[in-house]
């Protein structure tokens, strides 16, 4: 959600500064380039070497490298570098410095030069934060357009409990998404996304499955969250990796993706059903391995449940978007629209397997859209991530948002 995206992350003396290690591990996940600008006091709870082997940058804290030689760190040049400013944890001290304008220290100085929006995280004793001056200087910066992550209420340093925690990594990495990201057209909507295969055991070594690799449903996990909304992810086996954002309950039969399906889609206004579900599995998985003793071997197969005709059936009175993917091999266009109608969706991504780098197994898709106003659009091959966004794209102009 971040990919390529400049963050400087100035961190203050607070015990909170432990967290800020772990909001640099989630800004690299994220995709971020990030800087770290340390105070003085800040050296007393997390050391620069930690910083930088997480951020894979220099750390900085003063305003010369090498003081025998002279060497200057130039603080305009790294604020000017930054697409956002996130100061996390800021102390009630800094705070006030930044409101008034001072700048003792490099932190400061960086801070008096960035030319981006700025991001907030305050951190300090409940009676610190409440008092009237952290209050108005609190509404000072956002009379300046900068974005406050609100501290939250729990135990302090000091002992006491109340308000005044730093806002955790995840909430902050929320924030800065949403900053830099400022028209989220799916803000707060709930959606369900199914990806990859399902197996289907003929004994405890041996399954049934599909070439589904999941990588079209994560390029939809990371769209929707471009666009603000919460993903629930139902992911078969061997799904990748996704952002720890999303809410993801991994599977392995179309039996368990059905279940997780069904629990969750009271709740969704959006479910997008990628997963290549298996059909059929067999009747009666053998509890030991199946020895190779005869020329053939016969499987008796069952009818595995209709997620997707489920879902369509249980649309309830919520209006819910249901989207659906046909692969198809033959009569393409017939087949897509026969199970749109069949199937009570709202729209159905169509691929064929007579296209050169769609399908199984590819980094790209091609894809035709087809509403159920009969709308439909044909897009030509791209990268499965812009795949992803025009299905989301399309989905919003649907819904009108």
């Amino acid at each position: 959600m971040l990919k390529g995206k400049k963050i400087v992350l100035a961190i203050t003396g607070s015990i909170a500064a432990y967290k800020s290690a772990i909001l640099v591990r989630l800004l690299k996940k994220e995709g971020a380039l990030v800087k770290v600008v340390l105070t003085k006091g800040a050296l007393d709870f997390v050391t620069p070497m930690t910083l930088s082997t997480l951020s894979g940058n220099p750390v900085y804290s003063d305003f010369t490298e090498d003081h025998d030689r002279g060497t200057w760190t130039n603080h305009v040049e790294l604020g000017l570098w930054g697409d956002l400013f996130i100061l996390a944890p800021c102390t009630s001290s800094t705070l006030s410095k930044i409101c008034s304008g001072q700048s003792d220290n490099f932190l400061t100085t960086v801070y008096m030069s960035a030319k981006c929006p700025i991001l907030v995280a305050p951190a300090m004793d409940l009676d610190m934060y409440a008092h009237p001056a952290t209050q108005e200087n609190l509404k000072i910066l956002i009379e300046r357009g900068h974005s406050i992550a609100e501290p939250g209420e729990g135990e302090l340093a000091s002992g006491l409990i109340g308000k005044g925690r730093m806002a955790e990594p995840e909430v902050i990495v929320d924030l800065a998404i949403e900053t830099l990201n400022p028209v989220q057209k799916l803000k707060g909507q709930s959606v369900l996304i199914s990806a990859g295969p399902t197996q289907e055991a003929i004994d405890p070594v041996r399954y049934i499955g599909n070439r589904s690799t999941g990588k079209m449903g994560i390029a939809l996990v990371e769209a929707f969250l471009e666009q603000g909304a919460r993903v629930n992810l139902v992911a078969g086996p061997g799904v990748p990796a996704c952002s720890e954002r999303v809410n993801r309950i991994d599977v392995t039969t179309a039996l368990e993706m059905y279940d997780a399906c069904i629990a969750l889609y009271p709740e969704s206004s959006i479910a997008v059903m990628s997963a290549a579900v298996a059909d059929y599995r067999p009747a009666n998985a053998a509890e030991t391995k199946i020895k190779k003793s005869a020329d053939s071997m016969r499987l008796e197969l069952v009818k595995n449940p209709d997620i997707l005709g489920t879902l369509g059936a249980n649309k309830g009175l919520k209006n819910q978007f249901l989207v659906g993917f046909a692969l198809e091999t033959n009569n393409e266009l017939e087949h897509a629209k026969s199970k749109l109608e069949k199937k009570n969706l709202d729209l159905i991504v169509l691929n064929s397997l007579r296209d050169s780098g769609a399908g199984f197994g590819h980094d790209t898709n091609k894809i035709t859209l087809i509403s159920k106003s009969n709308k439909i659009l044909s897009f030509e091959l791209k990268s499965k991530s812009a795949v992803a966004r025009d299905i989301v794209n399309a989905i919003v102009e649907e819904l009108g948002a």
